[in-house]
């Protein structure tokens, strides 16, 4: 199976992988989180060619994470907001961020998160919605087998 094809895997971790999965869209998403809106801040943080910034972005506004909104007449020139879908991501990328900061010390810079409500530094816990316990190895159970099996023809 090519890579241009997971999205036809009927798993969660898939889908999500098919619309964030890349490498250039995951530090656009990061900018983004932290406040950048516009084509060329995209660019100076990540780095990326126009070409695949320009395709990357698209991607994500097609898979309602960004809208596009133009800011300038003459010439045209646009934003790329998150969208609520977009947003919902932030947590992801702080767990993703906090691991990075966890275990690989020595390549990467703290973010030095801070929780604006308490003013705490903080590491992010995922937790189950229903009774508040953390989510931790050997608690999850699946009804349906996270790897799933190809079906024969």
């Amino acid at each position: 199976m090519r890579w241009s094809e997971i999205d036809a895997i009927p798993c969660p971790v898939a889908q999500a992988m098919a619309v964030i999965g890349d490498a250039w869209t995951t530090l656009i998403l990061r900018d983004a989180i932290r406040g950048a809106t516009k084509f060329d801040e995209f660019q100076a943080s990540t780095r990326a060619s126009r070409a695949i910034l320009s395709d990357r972005l698209s991607h994500l506004v097609e898979h309602g994470v960004f809208e596009r909104v133009q800011y300038e007449a003459h010439p045209p020139r646009y934003e790329y907001r998150l969208t609520a879908r977009g947003d919902a991501l932030r947590p992801v990328l702080t767990v993703m961020a906090d691991w990075a900061e966890t275990h690989l010390p020595h390549k990467v810079h703290n973010w030095g998160r801070r929780h604006k409500d308490c003013g705490h530094r903080f590491r992010p816990v995922v937790s189950c919605s229903e009774c508040g316990e953390p989510i931790k190895r050997g608690s999850i159970t699946y009804d349906t087998p996270p790897v799933l099996k190809r079906e024969r023809a």
